[in-house]
C-alpha cells in the first residue's frame, strides 16, 4: 500500500460541489463525506459510522448534523455524536474523525494529517488570480487511473511535451533542448527556454507574434502534489524581463493532485492567462485545449500504471531528464518518513 504525506493541504472538491447535501469522496485511501453547514462553511467527516461502519454519506443531513442511515446516530461537524435514538447516554467512543477544511481559489481544501498543524498559509499562491487583465478557467476535473507520483513525474518533465503533446503545446524544435533543475525546501523547478523557433499551435491560435518566438516552460512542483506551469512566449529578441513576459503570451496552469487510492488520483485544474482575458469563446477554447492536453497525459500514464502493476517495476533505466522527478520522490519519502511515529521504547 502506498504511503502518503498526510500533513498537507489537498483539494477535496470545487466549492460548487459542496452543497447542503452529503458528498462522498475517497482521499488518501480514506472515505470522506463533505457538506456545507447552514452558515455556508464546509465540513468534512470520516465517512464511516463508529457503530457498524456504515457510510455516513448514505444517511441524511439534518441542520449541521449528519444522521447515519442505519440506526439514526447523529454527528455534528466536529465529529461528536449528538444523538443516539432510544439511548440517552452517549459513549465517549461514539465519535467520528473531523478534518480541517478551508476554501481558497474556489476550492475546498482538506487536511488529512494532525489537525493542530493545519495552517492555511501553507496553501500555494496562484499568481494573478482574480486580477484585472487575467482570465480564469477553473472548476475542471479529471480522474486519472494512475498513482499520483507518476503524474508528478510527468508534470516536472518538459521533455515529454514534444512527443505526447504534438497537437497542443509541444514542438519538435524543443526535443534537444536540455532541462535545468532547481530545488527549494518544499518545491522542485524544472525549466527550459526554446529560442528563435516557430510558434507552437497554441501561440499560432491565441497569440499575435511577428515571427519566431522565444518561449519558456517553468514546471514547479510544490510538496506534495501541487503543480503549476508558467508557460509563455515573446517575440524573438525581446528582453525576457518579468514585465515583458507579462506583455507577451503567458499563462499559469495549476494542477492540484489529490491521491484517491494507491493507483488513482483526483486531478483538479485551473488556468490563469493574460490573453483575451474576458473573451468567453477563448475561455471555452482554453478549456478544450487544456483538457485535450491533460487527456494526452492521462492516456499514456494509465498505460504506464497498468504495466507497473503487471511487472512490479517502476522503471528499468533512469535518464538525465529524470532529475526533477527523482528529487520529488526523495522529498516525498523524507516527508512520509518524518510523519511516522517514533519508537520511544
Amino acid at each position: 500500500m502506498a504511503q502518503f504525506i498526510r500533513n498537507a493541504w489537498y483539494v477535496a472538491a470545487w466549492s460548487e460541489e459542496v452543497q447542503r447535501k452529503l458528498l462522498p469522496r475517497t482521499i488518501l485511501n480514506e472515505p470522506v463525506v463533505m457538506y456545507r453547514r447552514e452558515n455556508g462553511e464546509p465540513a468534512a467527516l470520516l465517512d464511516s459510522c463508529p457503530h457498524k461502519l456504515a457510510p455516513l454519506s448514505l444517511g441524511e443531513l439534518k441542520g449541521d448534523d449528519v444522521e447515519c442511515g442505519y440506526h439514526g446516530m447523529m454527528f455534528d461537524c466536529t465529529g461528536k455524536c449528538s444523538r443516539i435514538p432510544g439511548q440517552p447516554n452517549i459513549p465517549p467512543s461514539a465519535k467520528v474523525r473531523a478534518f480541517p477544511v478551508v476554501e481558497r481559489y474556489n476550492a475546498v481544501w482538506i487536511w488529512m494529517g494532525e489537525p493542530e498543524l493545519a495552517d492555511p498559509s501553507q496553501i500555494v499562491e496562484v499568481p494573478h488570480y482574480g486580477e484585472d487583465g487575467w482570465g480564469l478557467v477553473d472548476g475542471q476535473y479529471l480522474h486519472f487511473k494512475s498513482n499520483y507520483l507518476n503524474i508528478t513525474d510527468n508534470l516536472v518533465d518538459p521533455a515529454h511535451t514534444t512527443y505526447v503533446h504534438k497537437r497542443t503545446i509541444g514542438g519538435a524544435s524543443a526535443s534537444d533542448v536540455s532541462v535545468k533543475v532547481e530545488q527549494g525546501d518544499s518545491h522542485v523547478l524544472a525549466y527550459r527556454w526554446i529560442k528563435d523557433e516557430p510558434p507552437v499551435p497554441l501561440f499560432e491560435k491565441m497569440g499575435n507574434f511577428k515571427g519566431n518566438t522565444d518561449r519558456w516552460q517553468y514546471y514547479y512542483l510544490h510538496m506534495p502534489s501541487v503543480s503549476y506551469v508558467d508557460f509563455g512566449g515573446i517575440d524573438t529578441g525581446v528582453e525576457p524581463t518579468e514585465d515583458n513576459k507579462d506583455k507577451g503570451l503567458r499563462s499559469y496552469s495549476f494542477n492540484f493532485l489529490t491521491p484517491e487510492t494507491d493507483s488513482t488520483t483526483h486531478y483538479f485544474w485551473l488556468h490563469v492567462r493574460n490573453y483575451h482575458p474576458t473573451n468567453e469563446d477563448v475561455d471555452r477554447d482554453v478549456e478544450h485545449l487544456m483538457t485535450l492536453t491533460f487527456n494526452e497525459d492521462l492516456d499514456i500514464l494509465e498505460e504506464i500504471q497498468k504495466e507497473q502493476d503487471r511487472t512490479g517495476i517502476r522503471e528499468r533505466v533512469r535518464l538525465g531528464i529524470d532529475n526533477a522527478p527523482a528529487r520529488i520522490r526523495k522529498m516525498v519519502e523524507r516527508r512520509v518518513a518524518a510523519e511516522q511515529p517514533t519508537d520511544s521504547a
